[in-house]
C-alpha cells in the first residue's frame, strides 16, 4: 500500500513535517492551559518528505541554438524523512490533507535536525 503522503510533491527549499503532540501536563504533573502551546516560538516535529533544494541557475547559450538544455539542478537539503526537527513556529504553515495535520516550513526556519542512527538494531 502506497503512503498518502506519497502524492504530495515538496517544491524548492521546503520541508513536509508532522508536528509532535504537545504535552497537555508537565513533568510534575500539572495541566496547562491550550494557550500555553501557541505562545512558544520553537516547535518539534517529524520530517515526511523534502522538496529538492535550492535551484542552481543554468547557464543559458543564445549563441548556440543546437545545444540541448539543460535540467535544472539542485543543491540538496539536510534534513531527511524520519528526522526529528525543531523548528520556528512563526514561519511555519499549517496544512490539512487526507484528514491529517502537517506543517510547511522552509529549511531555514529548521533550527536542528536529530537523525535517528539507522544502523543500530532497534
Amino acid at each position: 500500500m502506497v503512503p498518502i503522503t506519497d502524492q504530495l510533491i515538496v517544491v524548492g527549499d521546503r520541508i513536509l513535517l508532522k508536528p509532535k503532540t504537545a504535552n497537555d501536563k508537565t513533568s510534575s504533573g500539572l495541566y496547562l492551559p491550550p494557550g500555553v502551546h501557541e505562545k512558544e516560538k520553537v516547535y518539534a516535529g517529524y520530517v515526511v518528505k523534502v522538496g529538492p533544494g535550492y535551484p542552481i541557475p543554468v547557464g543559458v547559450d543564445y549563441d548556440e541554438p543546437w545545444k540541448e538544455e539543460e535540467k535544472v539542478k539542485y543543491i540538496p537539503l539536510q534534513a531527511q524523512r524520519g528526522d526529528e526537527a525543531l523548528y520556528l513556529h512563526r514561519e511555519s504553515y499549517k496544512v490539512s490533507f487526507a484528514g491529517e495535520e502537517y506543517v510547511i516550513v522552509p529549511q531555514s526556519a529548521v533550527l536542528l535536525l536529530v537523525r535517528p542512527d539507522r544502523n543500530v538494531a532497534r
